[in-house]
This record gives structure tokens, sequence and C-alpha cells, in this order.
């Protein structure tokens, strides 16, 4: 429903370049970052570029090409796309975003909330959430214009049983008043700036205040004794996200990351050049133990890289949990000719399918509603 950030880029790129020989703003911009050794910018690239230059823009006739006025309409119109590409709603409530609704719905959590921190901008984990039953908190209080509690985040002033969802990099419903305060709205196309920060300025004190005071969030959870912090679809490319992580996680030594990705370990590019797809992930994986990465074929735990495999191919079926362990041939040519080709089965495990993890969530539920039937 939601392209990646390479697919994003594109429909905004596409949207917003000029259609004529004659280049508008958005093509200037482009060519300015391109200048800066970036030549070929994300959207969070793009968007960083724009709010940096709108810092230095106030009181200079222009920057880079580009006037004050310039730079306002571009982040507006570049905000305004990304949302109109990202406002999209879950088709039905069998998603994997209501079973892992259902799943925090279900269990007993006791004193210690489940803590959601998420990059994305949509409304999709609201949605399920609320139609599933789901009490959470997001940082916002009050009904009119809900506005963003400092206090309530940092002194857990929050009900135990209030799940916690913390939106990292804004959202498309958080908007920036006149008087520049943060606030979330239910109308998505309110006439104020929206509230998407990818990029990490040093933006006035009430604009940056929600990202900081959610990557204190993040640092604190992460250090908490026996935290344990699992991540899907997350490629570790957010250096400042890395960071934090990793600082806590050297600080914590008992705390644990455990990080889903999609697809196998190596892919190949349009030309058919092979290349790892989570280089950065794997190698912060291998130089901490309590941060593992998972991906469909290979693994790195405990600092060690290796391949999945299953101890009884018999008994995979009894043994599959929620039909994440696939079975995949791979076909050997034969070094002599006129021998067989050889047919080797692989298994992967692909729970960083974020279909599959929920399915392994509404299993885990069912598995514990039997035991406590079958205990009384």
């Amino acid at each position: 429903m939601i392209p990646d950030i390479a697919g994003l880029t594109k429909f905004v790129n596409d949207e917003l370049r000029s259609k004529t020989s004659t280049k508008n703003s958005y093509d200037v911009l482009i060519d300015e970052l391109n200048k800066t050794g970036n030549s070929n910018p994300n959207i969070e690239d793009v968007l960083s570029f724009v709010r940096g230059l709108k810092q230095i823009s106030a009181g200079a006739k222009e920057v880079r090409g580009l006037t004050e006025s310039d730079l306002a309409d571009l982040e507006k119109n570049i905000c305004k796309k990304i949302v109109s590409k990202v406002h999209v709603s879950l088709p039905d409530k069998e998603t994997p975003y209501h079973k892992l609704a259902q799943w925090i719905h279900l269990i007993d959590r006791g004193d210690s909330p489940i803590e959601c921190f998420t990059t994305n901008y949509d409304l999709l984990a609201e949605q399920a959430f609320e139609e599933t039953g789901v009490a959470y908190f997001d940082g916002f209080v009050g009904s009119r214009e809900p506005f963003f509690d400092l206090r309530a985040i940092e002194d857990s002033l929050i009900p135990k049983h209030w799940t916690r969802l913390w939106k990292v990099h804004g959202s498309i419903n958080w908007f920036l008043n006149s008087s520049n305060e943060v606030y979330r709205s239910t109308n998505v196309e309110a006439g104020d700036s929206y509230i998407i920060h990818p990029s990490h300025l040093k933006y006035d004190q009430s604009r940056k205040m929600p990202y900081l005071a959610l990557i204190d969030r993040l640092n604190s959870f992460l250090r908490q004794t026996s935290a344990v912090l699992v991540t899907t679809g997350y490629s570790f490319s957010d250096t400042h996200l890395n960071d934090t992580i990793l600082n806590a996680l050297k600080a914590n030594p008992t705390a644990m990351l455990i990080a889903l990705l999609h697809d196998t370990c190596m892919g190949k590019d349009s030309a058919g050049k092979e290349f790892i797809r989570y280089e950065k992930a794997f190698a912060l994986a291998k130089g901490r133990f309590n941060l593992s990465t998972w991906t469909f074929d290979q693994a790195v735990i405990g600092g060690q890289q290796g391949q999945w495999k299953v101890s009884n191919p018999d008994s995979l079926n009894e043994e599959n949990i929620a039909n994440s362990i696939v079975e995949v041939s791979e076909t050997v040519k034969a070094k002599i000719a006129g021998d067989p080709d050889e047919t080797i089965i692989h298994h992967q495990l692909q729970i960083g399918n974020f279909a599959k993890f929920g399915s392994l969530l509404q299993e885990l539920i069912g598995k514990e509603q039997f035991k406590t039937e079958d205990a009384k």
C-alpha cells in the first residue's frame, strides 16, 4: 500500500520535477543537492537539504539560487506529496498490524507496558490499535488540538495498561501552528506545516522537541534491565537511531535487540552483480553480542554469522513456526559432463516478512490460550 523510501522518492520526483525544458525550483534544489556529492538523494535527503537551507535563508536574498519563499513552498509541497502517498487505510481486520495489536491486547504484561517505536509517518498502527481496542499513548493529550506533553513522557505518567506508540520521525497528522507549537489533528489536510522530520536538524525548540524526547525515550527503554527490542523493517540506515541504540546496548549488557530483516542476506542489482542487502546491520551485529540480525537465510547471533539450518527436517511440519520456515531448492550444475545436476535444499526463516511475523504473534496467542485452558 505504501512504497519504500526509494519508491516514495521516485513518486515525489515525478510529481514535482518540471515537465518542460525549463527548470523549476525543485529541479534547482536537486541540482544543488547533487553538487554536495549526493548524486542519488532519497526523499529524506531532499527534505533535510530544504530545511538546512531554510535555516540560513532568513534575511538573505537567495541561497543556492532559491529564495526563502521558494524553500518554504518546497518544504510544504514535498510534505504534501508524501502525505498523499502514505495516507491510506488498512483493507480489513486481518492484517499483520491487527495481529500485532491483538497480541498486545491479549498478553498479560503486568507492570511492564509494551513500547512501540516507529519511523513510519502513516496512521496504520493507530488504525489497528483502535479497531482492536488497544489503549495507547503517543505523547499528545487533549481533544480539540491535542498537544505534545513532554512531562508525561519523561516521567512515565501514563497508565500501565496503555501501550506506548512513539513515532520518532513524526506523523502525517502532526502539525506546527503559527505559534510554533506542535499539535495532532484528526484532519491530515490541516493548513499548518506538517511535522514530518526524517531529517534531524536543530529546529526551533518547539519543533525539535518531539524528536529529541522520543529518541531519549528509546534510549531510556534500552537501558532498563533485561530490555528486549525486536525490530521489523528497520534496515539500520538511520545514523542517529543507530547511535542511540548502540550506545544503550553498550551501556546495558542485559539488553537485547533482535533485528528481523526482509529477504535474503545477498541480493543482485539490475546488472546481476551480487551485493549484501544489510551490510551496515551485519557489521554492527558482529561487534555487539547483544545485537542479532536475522535475514531469511542467514543471521548474526552472538557476533557470529551463519546460515539457518533445520535440525530435523522430518519434523518440519510439526515444528514450523507460523509457516515461516520455508524450503528453497537450488540446482547446482554438474561439474562433469553427463553427470546429473544436483538439487540442494536450503531452509529459510522468513519471520523478517512482516506478514509472517504477524502470523507468528497470532500463533503465540493461540498457544498461550491453549496452555491456560489445559491448566484449568
